[in-house]
């Protein structure tokens, strides 16, 4: 992340004796990315954290598997017709994905288990609901709009406050502010669409006591369930630049201008092949003879999977598309507004619209999707004709 944090307490230098009341040592853990070479923080448990005294192979369920997109179409998987069960970890339903990144949804009323993604960072959108997100290094609540990045290898568990529904956005890499928005240290430029000011993060640790904890832990080899002597979440302070935060997608600034201005402008985050962009209301276009809307386009190199969260699709109207809807478009794919929705907009400023509603979280990838079992299971099969109809 682009600031230094502290919580809690952490002695004046690093790497040297920091006693505990009983005169026992604290026992570093240094969090780390790109081998000692890129951000980092210096956490400080009661116990040592390398204490394992079990590990567990979880077999596969097969939930995790994906199927090539055949025949190659445009589709419509809607998430609000997928149940509610299990758990913000155990119970993510598979959408679409690659070797990059993958994006689930999940319903959910139960706490999860500690879990630990070691394959990369996860971005969690809480699309409703409140949830308390705890970790090693301590808790954020979240709650509707949210979007909480989690770095790899953070032990953590989600604690719903009611049902919680959520859109999970789990990377084969790191997941960080776009490089284009951060000065050469790292501080946001002023050009930006958010700040530093923006990004919520734990204010204090948080202390739990247990002893032969589970963690889930997911590498690329599949599933692990390990046993911690002591609980994980024992630290008692931490500094530096690498942590959990969250950001909500309201507090995003839309850049406007005269005419459709494209995508990248609303981009938020980057991943490995992959970016994720917010579509938050905002002024609708003011040129004159603006066409207020998105025009028909051709990404020849980037599957859209577009996450529709909230808010009026003015330019989808038509198609089936609601709130809870993913759309998926593959390379190749020319799309765009359902017909007549260009001169239904044209219409609509004339009699004084001059704002959008719409609230979506996409997730543009450079290299093919392929489909969840989830998704395929509540496909819209008439998605793709319907600019034919």
């Amino acid at each position: 992340m682009p600031y230094y944090r502290v919580v809690g307490e952490i002695p004046r230098k690093r790497h040297v004796q920091f006693r505990r009341p009983d005169g026992g040592l604290y026992a570093e853990e240094l969090m780390g990315e790109e081998g000692f070479s890129s951000d980092s923080s210096l956490l400080y448990h009661r116990h040592l954290p390398t204490a394992i005294v079990k590990a567990e192979a979880v077999e596969p369920d097969g939930s995790r598997r994906l199927s090539p997109n055949v025949p190659l179409s445009p589709r419509h998987l809607r998430t609000q017709d997928l149940p509610t069960g299990g758990d913000l970890v155990s119970g993510r339903g598979l959408i679409a994905g690659n070797a990059d990144v993958r994006m689930s949804y999940a319903a959910s009323e139960e706490p999860s288990g500690l879990y630990r993604n070691s394959m990369g960072d996860e971005c969690v959108y809480i699309a409703s609901g409140r949830v308390r997100f705890e970790s090693t290094y301590g808790v954020i609540e979240a709650g509707e709009g949210d979007y909480v990045v989690v770095p790899t290898g953070t032990i953590h568990r989600w604690v719903p406050l009611g049902r919680v529904t959520a859109f999970t956005i789990e990377a084969a890499g790191h997941i960080r502010p776009p490089k284009r928005y951060l000065s050469t240290y790292g501080q946001f430029l002023e050009h930006a669409p958010y700040s530093e000011r923006d990004l919520r993060t734990p204010q204090e640790p948080l202390i739990a006591e247990g002893e032969e904890v589970p963690v889930l832990v997911r590498t690329r080899g599949g599933l692990t369930r390990l046993i911690y002597r002591d609980h994980p979440f024992d630290v008692v302070g931490w500094d530096g630049c690498l942590y959990p935060y969250a950001f909500n997608i309201n507090d995003f600034e839309p850049i406007v201008k005269r005419t459709h201005a494209p995508p990248p402008v609303h981009q938020t985050f980057e991943g490995p092949n992959f970016v994720i962009c917010s579509f938050c209301p905002r002024p609708l276009d003011f040129h004159p003879d603006a066409i207020p809307i998105p025009y028909n386009h051709h990404n020849v190199d980037s599957d859209e999977l577009m996450f529709y969260a909230g808010g009026d699709y003015t330019a989808r109207k038509g198609s089936g598309i609601d709130v809870g809807s993913v759309s998926l478009h593959p390379a190749g794919f020319t799309h765009g507004p359902q017909p007549g929705a260009v001169e239904a907009v044209i219409e609509a400023v004339r009699q004084g619209h001059t704002r959008t509603s719409e609230l979506a979280v996409m997730v543009d990838t450079f290299r093919p999707l392929d489909l969840g079992p989830a998704g395929l299971s509540v496909e819209d099969p008439a998605y793709a004709w319907t600019w034919a109809r």
